[in-house]
């Protein structure tokens, strides 16, 4: 008898930001026995942040259980706040899956669902400490695991958060195999890649605009939590 697929669930929906999510399903797609599953509320193709679309696999109705549940970022994250039917279908999902995951500013969509509260998590640097008003515990960390709980960085950092999932599921050997078959070896031209090197007024004005656009809907979904803002 052959051994059970493992089902990795990504919810996909409009203004994701592509790499966040195809980072990761680049990996995941390597891996012994994974199936992919792509979920939104129609199969209809769904536009990203790049202004092209990715083709959901099936519907949120229709998607079988998780064994990984993952969750990418993007400005469309925090519309996901207002989507009953999503919120619900991550918090069914996540109560079958192995493991529950996020990149970037997904994991505010897991802490608007009530999945990340009491737990340690990371996000994109520059909406970071507005994971607290949703109850998570903010953590500045590239990758971070708490319990069955992993949450990648910004963008980029979808990448080294799913080769940390292979090693967990697989083993560092598997991981090592695929890491090597995707040629994944990072020397980017610039040494700007994070808010500790890059300038401070880029810094700055990046975290302005990051606030301007987000902080409404984050405290909407606090309230709805039932959690007051600071």
């Amino acid at each position: 008898m052959s051994p059970s697929p493992l089902r990795i669930v990504a919810l996909l929906f409009p203004n994701v930001t592509q790499l966040d999510f195809t980072g990761p399903a680049q990996v995941f797609s390597r891996l012994p026995g994974a199936e992919v599953h792509v979920a939104w509320h129609d199969t209809r193709p769904v536009a990203t942040d790049s202004g092209w679309s990715i083709v959901p696999t099936t519907t949120l109705a229709d998607c079988p259980q998780a064994d990984v549940l993952f969750v990418p970022g993007g400005q469309g994250a925090f519309d996901l706040f207002d989507d009953a039917v999503a919120l619900d279908f991550l918090r069914r999902q996540a109560g079958g899956a192995s493991w529950v995951t996020s990149v970037c500013t997904g994991s505010f969509t897991l802490a608007a669902a009530g999945l990340l509260t009491g737990r340690r998590a990371t996000s994109h640097w520059s909406a970071l400490p507005m994971l607290a008003e949703l109850g998570a515990i903010p953590t500045s960390e590239r990758v971070v695991i708490d319990g069955n709980r992993i949450t990648g960085a910004g963008v980029t950092s979808g990448i080294d958060f799913a080769f940390v999932l292979a090693a967990r599921l697989f083993g560092e050997d598997v991981a090592k195999q695929v890491q090597l078959r995707l040629e994944y070896d990072p020397a980017p031209p610039f040494d700007a890649g994070s808010p500790a090197k890059a300038d401070p007024e880029l810094v700055a004005s990046t975290v302005s605009r990051v606030d301007d656009a987000r902080r409404e809907a984050v405290r909407r979904a606090a309230a709805r939590l039932g959690r007051s803002a600071p």
